[in-house]
């Protein structure tokens, strides 16, 4: 939807209100899948689509209300439904206001190649990376998806925020005789930025050098953590602490350790929605222009993001980071920074007497938030290194670690980063390579 119909529709749909302050929230999404498996494309979608939110004030008590329809009858209907919710809620001594803001710099998100990519230009791609597969006798299974999003708020305090943004990603799993498995993928708004050869070639080495894999016992081992398995451990670091929510509530890692030391000095993450390889969405679902929040700096815990109602509570500013109205988890990071370092994998693997190599983890959780501890295993390419070089495949481990004492313990970090999506959540991160890593055992 276009910016002057997405006003037009919610300046109207204000006016349907009765309660003290109302916001619409307006999110479209043109989404395309192409999907493969053994080497063949077995799926190919497109789901068009959109949501509409009705969030209303009546003093202290707050509705909200949901529909994905933007008829006028609908768009009363979803208002109605949200001020009867309101009126049956207790009144909330903490809300204040929602907010209002000023107009977000335009960011450079969209890319029409990328919102008009076609099926046939997916399948295209898609027939390359399954070409590299074949080459080497292994089979190759992923996903490459393209897709236009559209935001919109409006509120009855002036509010008026437009953003619309692309994104494009291609992931490959190969495997070889069913038991060695290899992976990479790449992101990007613009889909000519994704490498498909290369994404392709890393996948098949890695499936290749993953056969007949080795058991290690369980202990702590050094380990080099691709850009995937960094970026893996930073999201779960996010949703621990690095938001308002669990930081006023003292169930955040963060809370009573604002000025402290709690990683290595290496170590500095920034929210930074304007790094030129993010151009991230400028402002939040409640229209609040973004801002760049240091979160970690050189190994000093520093600043957490906030909403407006969290800020409102802390007495402190909003950093425009308020997920959609309905959402209970509140405010968390999604533009995540990591400052790199001056080195690149293969010294890290040349600097390495024993240790192992990972690609990524697989079906991390949570085991103790406030020490940061969490569970998961190694995934398509888990290797051991002896004596600065690659020796054999490793089976796949369980890791049980605190990721503040993983981010203590970095030996090195590589200079160049790479784009890393996961749950919503863009991350730019580089490799590092960690002493004294916890394995539990297969």
């Amino acid at each position: 939807m276009k910016k002057d119909r997405a006003f037009e529709i919610l300046e109207k749909g204000i006016g349907y209100s009765q309660a003290d302050q109302t916001e619409l929230v307006f999110m479209g999404e043109d989404f395309s899948l192409t999907r493969f498996a053994e080497n063949v494309i077995h799926q190919n979608m497109a789901r068009q689509d959109h949501t509409l939110m009705a969030r209303v004030v009546l003093g202290k008590k707050v509705g909200v209300a949901v529909t994905n329809s933007v008829k006028e009858e609908d768009i009363k209907k979803a208002i109605k439904d949200a001020e009867e919710i309101a009126k049956n809620q207790q009144e909330d001594p903490d809300f204040v206001s929602l907010p209002a803001s000023s107009l977000a710099l335009e960011v450079k998100s969209y890319f029409s190649k990328t919102s008009e990519y076609s099926p046939s230009e997916r399948a295209k791609g898609i027939e390359n990376a399954v070409r590299r597969c074949k080459s080497q006798n292994t089979s190759g299974t992923g996903a490459f998806q393209t897709e236009t999003d559209v935001t919109c708020v409006v509120n009855s305090l002036g509010t008026r925020q437009y953003f619309q943004e692309t994104k494009a990603q291609f992931s490959l799993t190969a495997s070889l005789s069913g038991t060695a498995s290899g992976w990479a993928q790449g992101y990007d708004q613009d889909v000519k930025k994704i490498d498909i050869e290369n994404i392709a070639q890393t996948a098949v080495f890695k499936a290749i050098l993953s056969s007949n894999p080795i058991e290690l016992p369980p202990g702590k081992y050094t380990v080099i953590l691709e850009e995937a398995a960094v970026a893996s451990l930073l999201l779960f670091l996010g949703f621990l602490g690095f938001g308002a929510k669990t930081f006023t509530q003292g169930r955040s890692f963060m809370a009573g350790k604002i000025g402290e030391k709690i990683t290595g000095d290496n170590m500095t993450i920034v929210e930074d929605p304007y790094h030129p390889v993010m151009n991230g969405m400028p402002f939040d679902y409640e229209g609040v222009v973004k801002k760049k929040v240091p979160l970690i700096e050189n190994g000093v815990a520093k600043e957490v993001v906030y909403n407006s109602y969290y800020a409102n509570k802390a007495g402190v500013e909003s950093t425009g980071h308020a997920l959609p109205p309905n959402n209970t988890f509140g405010p968390y990071p999604k533009n995540m920074v990591m400052a790199p370092g001056n080195s690149n994998l293969e010294k890290m693997i040349a600097s390495t007497e024993k240790g192992i190599l990972i690609t990524h983890f697989w079906y991390i959780n949570y085991m103790n938030p406030m020490r940061t501890m969490v569970t998961g295993t190694t995934r398509d390419g888990t290797f051991l290194i002896e004596d600065g070089k690659i020796k054999s495949a490793v089976k796949n481990m369980r890791i049980g670690q605190s990721i503040l004492e993983a981010f203590s313990n970095v030996e090195m970090m590589s200079k160049d980063r790479k784009l890393c999506t996961q749950y919503g959540v863009v991350m730019y991160v580089p490799a590092m390579k960690i002493k004294d890593f916890t394995f539990m055992g297969g």
